[in-house]
């Protein structure tokens, strides 16, 4: 019997209260492309990710979603632009781990949904 072997992630679904809000949320203060959208879900593109925004079928699906990781280059200058955009931040960037010469910066926000994300960042020092 074969395992089936998973080679990647190939849309990551959000589970949202409003849409139009969280299309916003995503677009604007994210940056995220809007690939297409109907009147129960969004769908956009993030490096080869499809992000699929999408209102609750039933009360199983309508809770907040797994903590989505955004990999940044520059953490603290996008840190700084989702701030200005009025992004809620729940904590300021700060390291989570340093491994050899790699260290691992996140900063936690909430989307307007509910849901927790966060922005990351690994650099070489």
């Amino acid at each position: 019997m074969e395992v089936t072997a998973i080679h990647k992630i190939g849309q990551i679904g959000v589970p949202v209260k409003d849409l139009e809000r969280a299309v916003d949320f995503y677009q604007n203060d994210l940056g995220l492309q809007l690939l297409f959208q109907n009147k129960n879900m969004a769908f956009f593109e993030c490096s080869g990710l499809r992000l699929m925004l999408s209102l609750p079928e039933n009360e199983t699906f309508a809770h907040p979603s797994s903590v989505i990781y955004f990999q940044v280059t520059h953490i603290k200058s996008a840190y700084e632009d989702m701030l200005k955009k009025g992004a809620a931040f729940v904590s300021e960037p700060h390291l989570i781990a340093k491994m050899g010469q790699t260290e691992t910066w996140m900063a936690f926000f909430n989307d307007t949904e509910g849901n927790t994300h966060a922005l990351m960042s690994e650099a070489e020092v």
